[in-house]
């Protein structure tokens, strides 16, 4: 059991050796960094060291190294914004308590399974994460109002910098694309009617009492399928909200309805339920598109290029009438990346079947039809819905080293985030010589990032 933490003076501390003090079964617990009136312990770096543990990082004394030295500097700022007066980001801090508690249940099989792990009621775990994310919080306002406090990037820096680093130290501009695109889908109706029927005719099956799990293996489009659907203990949040809330409302040994997710569509049999966390099976279904529906969206899409090229009609005028995505028909079909909202594409962030299409076309040409995927869900992970297009080379950047005249915005952001940076290493440098710090012996031979550590045991 790990001890309540006692603030010492700094007067005190001068006087009186790192200590050790032993708990129940003989366990040894040491104070072995103080910084200011903070103390570390080795069970603080056990403790972060079981939790990389457990989503599977091995560990090393470097790890350890490492999580002290984060640990020591983390003081730093947090003693700065205790100072500063400066506010915890509630909101944050209860995300992130979420997200760890669903992770850990999720990795270590749900919540008994995680207290067994971490040897503690998970009450008293929720209190010390809380505690932990809400120091996070803090320390991330402090280094927020540090790089904030840089004077505002002017062009005469963007200038200076330029004038001060070698042509080899400029920052690569990445070739860019600019397009534009008419997209078709196929008849997601009938699609999804056919999965449907599909998943009736299983549903019905096991109601007649074949097993579930046998036609998951053979049937299910999910990674899971060769556990014979089954998805471990896990809390609903990191599912669907419509696969969870089906999940939770059936009774174990139920067999749900048809249940929709961006992922396609589902049957669901409940194998336990424990508060809002549940272990289930389920058999997905994604919707199939034959080849008529690819020949047919791609003869469309072949007239339209024709008549483009003939110049019957011009392509922003084309998929303002004909695409059916409606992200991009109503600006002429300009593609924009949906993290950014740009208009230029690097060529990572290109859809792989995109980038074929285009790769040999030269600015004003249009690719043959193609299919590819929409955006939808992509931010969470899915693949998107399929889609057949055309897609035109509107513009191209080729790669080059950074220039003032067309790459000011990306060398803006560069000195910005180099002073930024300085700004915070500057701090730390001056705080750690300017601190109370002792660090216990046995971490000398750490290979700690800053040098300065070293003048402190």
């Amino acid at each position: 059991m790990k001890p309540r933490v006692i603030v010492l003076t700094a007067a005190l501390l001068a006087c009186t050796a790192l200590s050790a003090q032993k708990y129940e079964g003989g366990l040894i617990d040491k104070t072995v960094a103080v910084v200011g009136n903070e103390v570390i312990l080795i069970s603080d770096i056990e403790s972060e060291v079981q939790q990389e543990r457990a989503q599977g990082r091995s560990s090393d004394r470097d790890m350890r190294c490492t999580i002290l030295e984060n640990m020591m500097e983390n003081k730093i700022f947090l003693m700065q914004a205790r100072i500063d007066s400066l506010t915890v980001n509630n909101d944050m801090v209860e995300g992130e308590l979420t997200n760890r508690i669903d992770n850990f249940r999720y990795y270590l099989g749900g919540d008994e399974e995680l207290e067994k792990y971490f040897g503690k009621p998970l009450y008293r775990l929720r209190q010390e994460w809380r505690q932990m994310f809400e120091d996070m919080s803090l320390i991330q306002e402090e280094q927020s109002t540090i790089a904030q406090a840089i004077p505002e990037i002017t062009p005469f820096d963007v200038q200076q910098y330029l004038d001060t680093v070698s042509v080899e130290d400029l920052p690569v501009v990445p070739i860019k694309y600019q397009l534009s695109q008419i997209c078709i889908y196929p008849d997601r109706e009938a699609a999804n009617l056919a999965v449907k029927e599909r998943l009736l005719s299983l549903r019905e099956r096991i109601i007649n009492g074949e097993k579930f799990a046998t036609l998951a293996r053979i049937y299910s489009e999910d990674g899971s399928s060769r556990k014979g659907g089954e998805l471990g203990m896990a809390s609903k949040s990191i599912f669907w909200p419509a696969f969870s809330d089906a999940a939770l409302a059936l009774r174990p040994g139920t067999i749900s309805q048809i249940v929709e997710t961006p992922d396609g569509f589902h049957i669901i049999e409940v194998i336990e339920k424990k508060g809002d966390m549940f272990n289930a099976r389920h058999i997905l279904l994604k919707p199939k598109y034959t080849e008529e529906d690819r020949e047919k969206a791609f003869s469309r899409l072949d007239s339209l290029r024709t008549k483009i090229l003939e110049k019957e009609i011009e392509f922003p005028l084309a998929a303002r009438f004909y695409s059916e995505d409606p992200a991009t028909r109503t600006n002429g079909g300009q593609m924009a990346d949906p993290n950014t909202g740009s208009s230029y594409f690097e060529i990572d962030q290109l859809k792989p079947a995109d980038y074929a299409a285009i790769k040999d076309l030269k600015v004003g040409e249009i690719s043959e039809p193609v299919e590819s995927t929409d955006n939808e869900g992509v931010q969470q992970g899915r693949q998107g819905n399929t889609v057949y297009k055309i897609i035109r080379v509107d513009k191209i950047v080729p790669a080059h080293s950074a220039t003032f005249t067309n790459d000011y915005t990306e060398l803006q952001n560069r000195v910005r985030n180099q002073r930024q940076m300085a700004a915070i290493d500057e701090f730390l440098e001056k705080k750690i010589k300017d601190t109370y710090i002792v660090i216990d012996p046995m971490y000398k031979d750490c290979a700690f990032r800053r040098s300065v550590w070293h003048t402190k045991f």
